[in-house]
Order: C-alpha cells, then structure tokens, then sequence
C-alpha cells in the first residue's frame, strides 16, 4: 500500500516545486470564482422530493439530468458529446421478489425472512431463478489472489453449488497498513462487487456475503435500502447468463443460525479463514429460495459538458460526480419514503456545477475540461463504467482528473485527506493546492473508499484520477466534533430519508474543497505535464501502454 507515503510525497513536492513549469503560471493561481448560491441552491433543487431521489431510469431522472445540462448551459459549457448534453448507458432494471429462504439437510431446517435475515437478488436477466437445494460452502473471503498468494477456492468446484463469504480482506483488523492485502486497508479483493464476481467465475450458482457493521462499514439498515427494489446493471446481448443465479447478504445473525445449524463454529472459522492456506469448508447443509423478477430495459444518463481548450484542446482534464441516488426506500417512522440523496451526492453534483461556472468565469484554459455527471454509482459505478469502456474523449489523452462524492458539509477543517493517497503524481497537484492544510493519512483505509466511486471506473483503465476531501479536525470543535459528525450522518442519514437538504449547514468546507479541486484542475489544464500513477501502483502498466501510442510520446 501508498497510504503512508502521502505526508511526505506531498512535503517534497510542496518544498522542491517539481511540477512542471506550467503550474507556476500566475493565471492558474488566481483564486477560484466558486459561487455559494450556486452550491446551495443546486444541492437544495436537486434533492428535493420533486426529484423523488434520482433513481435511474425514473421520472426523477428525468429532471436531474435536464437540471444538470441546465445548469451546465447556463454555466458556459459546450455540449460534451457531439453536440449533445447527454451519453445514453444502456441499463437493465430488475426488481426480483424473493421467496423465503430455507436452510435443509442440517440439524435444524432454518427458514430466513427476506429483508429481516437475507436480501438477494440475480445478476442474470430471465423471469426466475431459482436454487433447489444448492450446497453451501463457506469460502472465508472468498479471494483468489494468486499474486498474493492466496486462493480461497483452491482444489474446490462450486459449480452448482452455493459460497458464503466474508466481507472485507483477511487482515482487516490489522493496526497498522502491512499486510497481506494491506493491513487493515480494505483492498478491492474486499469489495462485495468483487466478491460476486470470484464466485460467478468460480462457476457458483449463488454467493451470500455475511454482513458485519464493522468490517463492511455500514449497518444493516444499508444493505437493505440499497439491495431492495429495483437494482440496476449493465445490459448484455447474454443476459449475463455467466453470473450466478443469485446474491445476496445475510445478517450476522442470520448466519450463526445457519453455521450452528451446519453444526460448525462461525467464529472458530471466521479466525480460520484469516490464515494462509484456509481450506474452504463444506457446511453440510443446503439452500433454497425462488426470485420472481420483474424486468426492464432503458437506457439511462450521463450528462456530459466541455470547457473547450484554446491551444491544445484535444488533451482533457476531467470532473465526475454521480448525480443518482436509491429513489424510494424503505420509509422513516413518520412514511417519507424518498431517499433525497442531498449530501450523497446532490451536494457532490452541486460542486461539479460551480466548478464548471466557476472555470468558465475565468476563461479556457490551454487544455479542454470536461464535467460528467454520471449515472450509476449507487448501482456498482455503471455510468463512469460505460464512460470509461465507451469514452468520448480519448483516455489516452485524458490527463487526469478528481471525482467529487459528497462535499464537506461540517464546516471548514484543518486537514485533508487523499484517499487511497499516494498512489499517483497527482499527488503533487494537490500538494500545491493544499495551502497550509495538515495532510493526514485516510482515517478509515479499512472501509476501501477508493474502490467505491466513480473515479475507480476511469483509474481501472488508467487515467490518474484523484479522490480527496476535507479532514475531520474542524476548525470549530477539532477532530472530536468532524468524528460525531460523520458519526452521525453514517448513523442517521446515509442511504436512508433523513439525507435531506439542511439550512443550516456549514458550506465553508464545501467551498474550501472546491477552491483545492479548481486549482488542481486549473494547473492540470494549464499545464504541458502529464501525471502518471507512481511506479508499483497497479494502475501504472495500464497507463504506460495506453500513452505509450499517444501523439507526442
């Protein structure tokens, strides 16, 4: 892991000056003309319940995305694609209603109640699925690693069969970030995205990930709001027949009954699966449930805008944010049931608005800037993933960029966080831009947040793209009061129908991370360097070919 390279990677660039001589230019270094009104008013608009939570493919999108491109016009931009404000992404939605699942051939059957104990759902679109009887086994992580040196599934065959996994990587807990899969930083093998996908590829006819609080970072009452309803993917001319029949999470306890009725120890075996070698493990037991699944396909949204360059506009900077939120969810005690989605992330698309008025007020720059709000990111990133396999600007002509996911709404800080930092020489950009900001490694590596927005999509293929935020230590009340608040908004708000637009919230954060982003894409625009990701990173080798046929190289 880079994570405890930032601090000095940033000290060295802010002290040698480094960057290439393009940043120095005095234009770039004007402050940047952010408009308050602008943030406010575009965060309150798209989060109200008109918008019914923005989920794809809705009424509600219908008007996010013609705010968006609105809001862009008004701005100063070009339409991004040929002419148009929009880039279509071909989704297909499936609301699935799940049987009860039964737990046979154990000491005790077991039914589980959908919602309470389990959720699921199917990657595959057909009418129904179904699981008679499938064998569990349980995987521990489920990871195959070779790289590391480490396979879950090594010796097995799951085809037809039934895997229970464990969320997060096998030394999570760690204190430090040295380990395996870097200590307690989640890495992707801790990602439930790439948990279902092992299994599809290990031929599983079902994947059930165990939920705990801690190690997934998130409660319950998350996974149920964001797994029921209609969930959305990709479409695919297959039907993505290569999936498995069903996925789905069961509750921690949940799952003690299944393991105590499978006549094993979840916790002897949840310390099992954290050693090299772990051999999965039979359970001896059987599932079945039914999903009866109601289909449709649409094409969805990204709204796309362009600062055109003046002198070499053929080379681009980009800004992301997802404008989409859950729609409706499960209702609060008072029955609101729309999830407004302001923080998470109409606050994020707010800033992308200001930012592009806010580069537009100062002039082009010598490269294009591009603005894509995109669809998707509560879905699995689809949006930014159609963006990145199907871009309309070259990604090998994109220089780099930063993704905006829910603006600091707690008031101005001391510190900033680059999360996942270190790991390109954007590093230095944002040195720059950082003024006299504490530079604090991420708080929470464990929660793998740099594998959970959009900028991941276009890093995969990649284009150096940075994700970075204000601190917790507030400049009113220091790191205790940034704590209770994040504490609060992940207990109360997050993906739920309390995440409302707040009049009393404190935009000084907001506008000082808006004033860092301006200035780091300013000096991207202005500039002639092209940052890669540092040497060892996973994403360098991608980067390397794809410039590699680049004019100029």
């Amino acid at each position: 892991m880079f994570v405890n390279r930032l601090p000095a990677i940033l000290a060295g660039a802010l002290l040698s000056g480094c960057a290439s001589s393009a940043l120095a230019a005095d234009s770039a270094r004007r402050p940047a003309p952010i408009s308050l009104d602008t943030l406010k008013s575009a965060t309150q608009t798209m989060s109200t319940d008109a918008f019914e939570g923005r989920a794809p493919t809705t009424a509600g999108e219908e008007k996010a995305v013609a705010f968006i491109a609105d809001q862009f016009r008004k701005a100063g931009l070009k339409p991004g694609n040929k002419g148009s404000w929009y880039q279509n992404v071909p989704l297909v939605e499936n609301t699935a209603s799940p049987s009860q699942m039964t737990i046979g051939g154990g000491r005790t059957p077991l039914v589980f109640d959908y919602r309470k104990d389990f959720v699921a759902n199917t990657y595959q679109v057909q009418p129904r699925t179904e699981l008679a009887a499938s064998e569990l086994v349980f995987v521990g992580y489920g990871i195959n690693a070779p790289e590391r040196g480490w396979n879950d599934y090594a010796g097995l065959d799951v085809r037809g069969k039934t895997v229970v996994i464990l969320v997060n990587d096998p030394d999570w807990q760690a204190s430090d970030l040295n380990g395996r899969f870097g200590g307690k930083a989640m890495t992707y093998y801790g990602r439930w995205t790439y948990k279902y996908e092992e299994a599809a590829r290990q031929g599983a006819a079902g994947a059930l990930i165990v939920h705990q609080t801690e190690p997934a970072a998130y409660g319950w009452n998350v996974v149920q709001s964001s797994w029921t309803g209609a969930q959305y993917n990709m479409d695919d001319p297959d039907n993505h027949m290569d999936q498995s029949k069903m996925v789905g999470w069961l509750t921690q306890d949940a799952a003690q009954r299944l393991f105590a009725a499978s006549g094993k120890d979840l916790g002897a075996l949840v310390e099992a699966a954290k050693q090299p070698g772990f051999k999965a493990v039979p359970l001896g037991t059987n599932v079945s449930i039914r999903l009866d699944n109601q289909i449709k396909r649409q094409a969805s949204r990204n709204v796309i805008g362009v600062l055109p360059g003046a002198r070499r506009p053929d080379e681009y900077v980009i800004y992301t944010a997802h404008w989409d939120h859950l729609g409706r969810c499960d209702a609060d005690p008072s029955g609101d049931d729309i999830c407004n989605g302001a923080v998470d992330n109409a606050s994020g698309t707010a800033g992308l608005i200001a930012l592009a008025e806010a580069h537009a007020k100062t002039g082009a720059a010598d490269r294009s800037i591009v603005f894509v709000a995109v669809t998707g990111e509560e879905s699995g990133l689809l949006g930014s993933q159609y963006y990145a396999e199907n871009p309309v600007y070259p990604l090998a002509s994109t220089v780099g960029g930063v993704n905006m996911d829910s603006l600091s709404l707690a008031g101005d800080a001391r510190d900033f966080v680059a999360v996942g930092g270190g790991k390109s020489e954007l590093d230095t950009y944002l040195g720059r831009a950082l003024g006299g900001l504490t530079v604090k490694p991420e708080p929470s590596p464990q929660a793998g947040y740099y594998y959970r927005s959009d900028h991941f999509s276009l890093a995969k293929k990649g284009v150096p793209m940075l994700y970075a935020k204000l601190g917790n230590d507030l400049v009113k009340g220091g790191t205790a009061a940034g704590e209770a608040w994040q504490t609060r908004y992940r207990a109360e708000r997050y993906h739920g129908p309390n995440d409302e637009y707040d009049p009393t919230w404190d935009w000084s954060g907001a506008l000082h991370e808006l004033q860092i982003y301006w200035q780091i894409g300013r000096d991207l625009a202005t500039g002639s360097a092209w940052p890669n990701w540092n040497q060892g990173d996973e994403f360098r080798a991608i980067r390397d070919r794809s410039r590699s046929g680049a004019a100029g190289q």
